[in-house]
């Protein structure tokens, strides 16, 4: 799910093949919509603000001890043998593609991931990490996250816990395995964490992370209500709505969905112009922020992704039904007169302490015959099947959801089993076999998004998910700039659009069409969240890179790093750039704050090794390369670096021995290609 930056190689007499600067990964979100109406909310201000789920438990203890058994209340925390679900017995992955074993183990109560590679009975790569955090509830899984100075990636171990099965995590599959570096950023971390106090002008540092989803992710910012409350009398909440916090209880039955969907309604997701993750509110309109897209496809009725109840249960007779009955309720609770997430589940209490009777009953409030319970089911099917064996009727036969909510795996995340919550009579074999055609991306919890979210949706699905052409040509389509005020409108999509198509000519026009210092002064000026000018300058800056004019990119790159200071792939890229401009000092001050800043950036000690082979230090150089290939042993441009230090000290023989290395894993890297027969024809 990230954007690949492209590797720059510098020339140097010789060895001008095998020495090569480079760069990492990374990715991105979007950015100004008009202000909403004021509500009623108190907690809706801007001046509300979150006071922690501890000073929610001075008041209610009762809520706050079953809450912190639940999937959200143990959805993140510190990496302890008491938060882990993981049976340690045998906790080891081996990845055939990369060729790399994971192995789990406790020292005290810190936990360590090694990776090591063996061949013909040596270990000849190990690397060991603390694992810092253990995210999600132990219910389906348990993923583990390193903390390297406040950045925070995903590591390449995790255990499955209904099938009891270390693996890689999702995504890490089919030869992704991005080891110890997939970036958790803003959006991943808001939806298993609390909100956190994320580092603006990064895109995955943190100052500090809650330990779980708290209170106030459903009910809102709470300073208002402690302070109402500490102030002024009790509000009676069974006859009038206590408007200085949200109960969900009382929303309007699509702002109760609304709260739910805001994690529960995993895709695509766009935010609207000048919204960040941080800012939906329960008791606000959802789309107002954020819409979240799906690719649709006929007759794939039965495939869904994990987080997708909210628009599995939308999809079904039990809700479609239910919602017309309640369209025009002004109850005090319209959710009691129809059905919506906590019809069934109580968000206080976790599924594993919820009886069976609870699910039986929200089914039975509506579908009773002749005033009865219709369990044990009616259906003439299930009839027959429970009557085959007379007095052993199975289990799954006195409970409605085994049937009509069937387990199921998730698309997206292998080894777990979820409830289906498309609501329906049992799907044949034969309905499952229909053929499947794509019918496009369609938004979850908005109608009609406009252009300019829809192109955004078809860009972020060809860059995150599925890097069909088709997405791009829908979203070119969606994307006008026939007059000036619509290429303003639309300019940062079109940028990101023709960089991904790798059509920096006409991205470049686009600029001189906008006018570069109206860009620059006025256009691609505000630092946020989801980085979205510094990505628009980082654009500009590599479409003058890529096209030769080296001098003209290091403006937009200066622009793109004032705006993100702690991108840190940005500052590579611009260190590369001064250094093909031959301002060796400067660059090394962008690779030396890099590695200050994450000292596990293996595209900085490369890049910082090969400026000091150029200025003549080679003891210097191989040093970092050590610490580098420790780190990551098949980095390309690594590799191809340790071989122009080997040729370049006369050594042809191990020189030789890192290439051949390279083109093993990746036989068609041209450079290792070129650089073998330049180091074979040395003397």
């Amino acid at each position: 799910m990230s954007k690949a930056l492209h590797i720059l190689s510098i020339a140097v007499p010789i060895l001008s093949l095998a020495l090569t600067l480079c760069d990492y990964n990374s990715k991105k979100e979007k950015k100004n919509i008009p202000a909403e109406p004021v509500s009623a909310y108190l907690n809706h201000s801007d001046s509300a603000k979150y006071v922690g789920m501890n000073t929610c438990k001075g008041c209610h203890q009762k809520i706050y001890n079953t809450f912190i058994e639940t999937g959200m209340g143990k959805s993140f925390d510190i990496a302890t043998r008491k938060k882990s679900s993981a049976d340690f017995t045998k906790a080891s992955v081996f990845d055939k593609i990369s060729d790399y074993h994971y192995l789990a183990s406790w020292k005290n109560d810190s936990l360590f991931f090694k990776e090591y590679r063996v061949q013909q009975g040596d270990t000849i790569h190990s690397r060991t990490e603390q694992v810092n955090y253990i995210i999600g509830s132990g219910q389906h899984t348990n993923s583990h996250i390193q903390n390297v100075n406040g950045y925070f990636t995903q590591m390449p171990m995790t255990f499955y816990t209904q099938k009891k099965h270390w693996d890689l995590p999702p995504g890490f599959e089919g030869g992704f395995n991005t080891h110890f570096t997939r970036k958790i950023g803003l959006e991943c971390m808001s939806c298993h964490n609390g909100y956190p106090d994320f580092v603006v002008g990064s895109e995955n540092k943190y100052r500090s992370v809650p330990r779980g989803i708290d209170c106030e992710r459903c009910h809102g910012p709470g300073s208002a209500h402690v302070q109402q409350r500490s102030t002024t009398g009790i509000v009676d909440t069974s006859l009038y709505i206590d408007y200085s916090i949200v109960n969900p209880a009382k929303l309007s039955i699509d702002l109760q969905f609304d709260i739910c969907q805001r994690c529960h309604l995993q895709g695509n997701a766009v935010l609207k112009e000048g919204k960040s993750f941080y800012d939906f509110k329960p008791g606000k309109k959802l789309s107002d922020f954020l819409s979240v897209f799906l690719p649709k496809y006929k007759g794939a009725d039965d495939e869904f992704i994990m987080a997708s109840h909210a628009d599995r249960l939308k999809q079904s007779p039990c809700f479609i039904q239910s919602l017309k009955k309640a369209k025009d309720n002004k109850s005090l609770r319209p959710y009691k007169d129809a059905m919506t997430c906590i019809t069934c589940h109580n968000p206080h209490v976790s599924v594993k302490h919820t009886n069976t009777n609870v699910f039986n009953d929200a089914c039975n409030g509506c579908h009773k015959a002749s005033g009865k319970s219709q369990l044990p089911c009616t259906d003439k099917n299930i009839v027959a099947a429970r009557n085959s064996k007379p007095g052993h009727a199975p289990e799954k036969f006195k409970n409605c959801v085994s049937c009509h909510m069937p387990v199921s795996g998730a698309t997206d995340i292998p080894h777990v089993s979820v409830h289906d919550h498309y609501i329906r009579k049992p799907v044949t074999e034969k309905e499952k076999e229909k053929i499947k055609t794509f019918l496009g991306l369609y938004s979850i919890n908005e109608k009609n998004p406009d252009r300019l979210t829809r192109a955004k949706a078809y860009i972020n699905q060809y860059s995150k998910f599925d890097q069909n052409p088709s997405f791009l040509d829908s979203a070119q389509a969606l994307l006008k700039d026939d007059n000036i005020m619509d290429l303003y409108k639309n300019i940062r999509p079109l940028l990101e659009l023709n960089f991904i198509k790798q059509d920096y000519k006409n991205l470049l026009a686009l600029i001189n069409r906008a006018g570069e210092l109206k860009c620059l002064n006025t256009l691609f000026i505000k630092s946020s969240y989801d980085n979205a000018d510094a990505w628009a300058c980082y654009h500009v800056a590599e479409a003058n890179y890529y096209t030769g004019n080296i001098t003209n990119s290091l403006k937009w790159f200066r622009g793109a790093i004032k705006l993100a200071p702690y991108v840190l792939d940005f500052r590579n890229k611009f260190g590369s750039a001064l250094a093909a401009t031959n301002d060796m000092k400067a660059a090394s001050d962008e690779f030396e704050f890099i590695l200050k800043e994450n000292p596990k950036h293996v595209s900085a000690y490369t890049n910082l090794g090969f400026i000091k082979l150029r200025q003549g230090f080679p003891a210097e150089a191989i040093r970092l390369y050590t610490i580098a290939v420790k780190i990551d042993p098949d980095y390309e441009p690594l590799l191809l670096n340790l071989a122009g230090y080997y040729a370049f000290q006369k050594d042809k023989k191990q020189a030789v021995i890192y290439l051949q290395r390279i083109l093993k894993k990746n036989p068609g890297n041209q450079k290792a290609k070129m650089a073998l027969q330049q180091v074979n024809s040395l003397i």
